[in-house]
């Protein structure tokens, strides 16, 4: 189903998946996508937390379509949440398919995920303005 990439939004991460990240059915490992939507959630949240943060949780992840090798795939992640520790980002991930100059893309997976800041002993800490909701 062909989706619009978000507007006015840039991707925090865009990579081409290779031959290696391939299952045994020719389409690209979940774990790979997984990996890599934690990757592009920690943006966001190792920003606004202001330092160190680490994943405590994946609240929700859907796949909705595959992902091929050659596809041209953004990930866009927003803050949603702000607790004391804790900061909620939602991941969308699309891939453009033949990368044709068109915009039309297709999403592929959301997600939802949960990092807290820690200090330097690796304790979770304030995070800088407080809790707050996007």
């Amino acid at each position: 189903m062909q989706a619009r990439l978000p507007q006015g939004e840039q991707p925090v991460l865009r990579i081409i998946p290779m031959p290696a990240d391939t299952n045994a059915h020719g389409t690209i490992f979940g774990g790979w996508v997984m990996a890599q939507v934690d990757l592009a959630g920690s943006v966001p949240a190792y920003e606004r937390a202001q330092g160190p943060i680490v994943t405590v949780a994946v609240n929700s992840f859907l796949f909705k379509e595959p992902v091929f090798v050659g596809d041209l795939v953004s990930f866009y992640a927003r803050v949603v949440k702000v607790g004391r520790t804790s900061i909620t980002v939602d991941v969308e991930v699309f891939a453009q398919r033949g990368r044709d100059g068109r915009t039309d893309a297709v999403k592929v997976t959301e997600a939802q995920l949960t990092y807290v800041a820690i200090d330097a002993d690796r304790k979770p800490r304030p995070i800088p303005g407080g809790p707050q909701w996007a």
